[in-house]
């Protein structure tokens, strides 16, 4: 954890995320059968159910759907330290990228990196941080980007920016 980050003992407030810091959790690995248990329920396309059909395809082999890979990267963040902080949700998703498959047998890794803050004008008692949550797999390839606005509460609602 970087230096000016807080302990994982203490609670994380919106003072807490300083642009630039990075944070990284992980490893996760990602198994076929819950890649099969998503795509069965929620994405059924043959790229995520069988790996026959999965081979002549522009993916080349299963993997997992792009919404399975977001809540992977949702539970990734809420262990790493969502659950340990003020949370107060998101106002919405900025950008969603794609740019490699997760393959059953995956290890990944969440690199949480601060791109922003900033004070709610409106609401005293929060602020934003602009992050970017991105998943590797072990080779080091990025196989998934998300951006967006978190809102945390602060620690003295309307103190310094």
């Amino acid at each position: 954890m970087p230096p000016n980050m807080p302990s994982p003992a203490s609670k994380l407030y919106w003072e807490d995320f300083t642009p630039g810091s990075v944070m990284e959790y992980g490893p996760r690995r990602v198994t076929r059968e819950e890649i099969l248990n998503f795509a069965a329920e929620f994405d059924p396309q043959p790229f995520h159910l069988d790996e026959v059909a999965a081979r002549p395809t522009m993916l080349g082999g299963l993997c997992a759907s792009g919404w399975h890979s977001c809540c992977i990267l949702m539970s990734m963040s809420a262990d790493g330290f969502v659950l340990n902080s003020s949370s107060m949700g998101a106002p919405g998703i900025d950008e969603v990228l794609w740019p490699a498959p997760i393959r059953p047998g995956d290890d990944l890794i969440l690199r949480a990196t601060v791109l922003s803050t900033r004070a709610s004008g409106s609401r005293p008692e929060l602020g934003f941080v602009n992050i970017l949550l991105e998943l590797y797999n072990a080779s080091g390839t990025r196989v998934m980007a998300l951006k967006a606005p978190l809102m945390f509460g602060r620690r003295t609602a309307g103190g310094a920016a």
